[in-house]
Formats: structure tokens, C-alpha cells, sequence
């Protein structure tokens, strides 16, 4: 072990090598771009029939492959998945154990074969013919078996792979993920998919957080620092520092927000600080958010506008403060 680590290191030292591994990384994404553009071009009306029987599908989108195509076959299922539409993969050789069950009337399947002469999808085809299930083959093979049992064929354009053999997929498995996101896309922007149905599908992880309501994350109640316009500035500071934001909103007698002081603010009026009032020393219209708008967005405007706090404003259309948010509770939570 330490004399493979003195190697790597080693070849680290020459800096002939080094350069050779940013040149041959350099190439391969280079030749897969220069493929993403051809097939980009070979976009053609079969795709837009995929994209119109896939979203005319009563049932789910069944997505199988072996091997690499499997694991691309995954990703795409997956995708479909989480941008609306009932979709899920399975696995040729467990579908001649008996997964053929999960295959029904009114679903459509996506068969994926790089050389489309992958035999153990044959099985599942076959089947899927007896149910009147739709198949679309994605290949680069011209002639090949699986495309004469397809009802439509989306073709990669004739490429090489990056593999330096030309064997190893690369090329030809960055098409087939593009391609397959190109699918989901189409029907997410034709059904209108937004960020509420993100929210619903991805409660957990980045985008859970990033989807969720300030609401759910803001501070509320007694703990919101409020200060009424006419306080004293000696009030204020106390409430501030109890409160431990750096910042305390300024309302009126209807509880609405009228300004906020910061930090800033008390050094700007530091001169005069102790014989001001509220009033007197507040930013007026701050910036503010509602409570169901978004995390992501409040974490965008807080960057933004280079503040550290807002105050929220309920559903209401009014603008009494429901709670405030500082930029740490976005941290901790992201």
C-alpha cells in the first residue's frame, strides 16, 4: 500500500504526466460535447411521438436495460419519477422471474439498448405486446432486432465512444441520459410542472429544503423582536439584546410593520442614539417575505440585499410581522 502511494505520488512530481491527464480529461469531455450537439440536431418528430405517447400513458413508464443502459435506465426512471410521471425500471433478467407481473395494460415501456441487440429484452417485449403496452427503443443500431418489435425508435446519432478502444460506454451513455432528460423535461414543461410539485415529490434532502415554506422554518411569537415606533431608543436596545437577532422591527398601533433597526443603524445614529425613539432611527420599508414563500428564495434575497434577517409577513396581505428569519436558521437547516 505505501509503495502505491509513493508511486502516485511520484508520477505526481513530473509535471509531463500531469499535464497528459488534463489533456486526455480535456478530450473526453470535449468529444462527448461535440456528441450532445449532434444529437441535439437529430432531434425529429419520433421524439415528439415518444414525448405524446408517453404523456397519452394511462398506466406507469416501464424503463428497462442491461448493463450500462441498465444503470442509465435507472437514472431516466428516476427522473420520470420525480418530474411527475409514474415511472420505475425493471431489471431484464429478475422480469423473466416473474417481475413481468408488474407490467399492465395501459402502461408504456422504454426499452434501452445501445447495440438494440440486447436479447434478454426480447422476453419483455414479447410480453408487453400481449398487454397492447407501447415500446420505445433507444438505440444507435440501425436494422437491429429490438427496433422491428419497437412501435417508435429514438436513434443516437452514429458517434464514437471517448473510450480510446472505442468499446468502454461514455459517449453513448451521456446521450442516453441527455436524451431520456430531454423526455422528462418535454412532459414536465407541457403539464405545467412547477416547484409546488417538486415540493410535494422531494420532501427530504437539498431540494426538500430548498422547496420548504419560510413559514416552517421562521421564528414566531415571543420570539419575534418588536418594538413599538414611539419606544425609546434605552427600551429598544434591551428588547434587542434580549432577543439576540441584531435587529428589532418597528410597528405601530395596528401592529404593523413600519421599519426595522439594525446594527447599522445604531452607529449611524450614535451621536443621538439615547434621546431618539424608535421612530426616529428606523430603516423604513425594509425588506420583507410572506410566510409560504420559498426557503430558497429567502436565502437568494438575503444574499442579495446583503442582510442577515427578515421579517415575515403573514398570508393575509397584511403587513404585520407573523415571525423573522435569519440567514443562520437557512445554514443550519442546509
Amino acid at each position: 500500500m505505501q509503495q502505491t502511494v509513493k508511486l502516485i505520488e511520484n508520477s505526481y512530481d513530473n509535471i509531463s504526466l500531469y499535464n497528459q491527464f488534463i489533456e486526455h480529461g480535456r478530450h473526453v469531455i470535449l468529444a462527448e460535447a461535440a456528441a450532445m450537439h449532434d444529437l441535439a440536431t437529430s432531434i425529429t418528430n419520433d421524439f415528439a411521438k415518444a414525448v405524446e405517447l408517453l404523456l397519452k400513458a394511462h398506466g406507469r413508464i416501464i424503463v428497462s436495460g442491461i448493463g450500462k443502459s441498465g444503470h442509465v435506465g435507472r437514472k431516466i426512471a428516476a427522473t420520470l419519477a420525480s418530474t411527475g410521471s409514474s415511472a420505475f425500471f425493471i431489471h431484464p433478467a429478475e422480469a423473466a422471474h416473474g417481475d413481468l407481473g408488474m407490467m399492465m395494460g395501459g402502461d408504456v415501456m422504454i426499452a434501452i439498448s445501445f447495440s438494440g441487440r440486447t436479447r434478454e429484452l426480447l422476453p419483455m417485449i414479447a410480453y408487453a405486446k400481449t398487454l397492447d403496452v407501447p415500446v420505445i427503443v433507444i438505440t444507435s443500431q440501425k436494422g437491429d432486432i429490438l427496433t422491428k418489435e419497437a412501435l417508435l425508435t429514438l436513434r443516437l446519432p452514429e458517434l464514437k465512444e471517448a473510450c480510446p478502444a472505442n468499446i468502454a460506454p461514455t459517449t453513448s451513455t451521456t446521450l442516453t441520459m441527455a436524451l431520456g432528460d430531454a423526455l422528462a423535461v418535454s412532459m414536465m414543461r407541457y403539464r405545467g410542472f412547477s416547484r409546488d410539485g417538486f415540493k410535494l415529490l422531494h420532501p427530504g434532502g437539498e431540494i426538500g429544503f430548498r422547496l420548504q415554506s419560510i413559514g416552517r422554518l421562521m421564528h414566531e411569537g415571543e420570539a419575534i423582536p418588536l418594538v413599538d415606533a414611539e419606544e425609546p431608543m434605552r427600551e429598544v436596545l434591551v428588547t434587542m439584546s434580549k432577543k439576540s437577532f441584531g435587529t428589532a422591527g418597528v410597528i405601530n398601533k395596528q401592529g404593523e410593520l413600519l421599519g426595522v433597526i439594525t446594527d447599522g443603524d445604531l452607529r449611524r445614529h450614535a451621536d443621538h442614539l439615547m434621546e431618539s425613539m424608535a421612530k426616529d432611527v428606523m430603516t423604513c420599508d425594509p425588506v420583507t417575505m410572506r410566510a409560504d414563500d420559498l426557503a430558497e428564495d429567502a436565502l437568494i434575497l438575503m444574499n442579495e440585499r446583503r442582510i442577515t434577517s427578515l421579517f415575515i409577513l403573514g398570508k393575509n396581505g397584511k403587513k404585520c410581522p407573523v415571525g423573522l428569519l435569519h440567514i443562520h436558521d437557512l445554514m443550519r437547516m442546509g
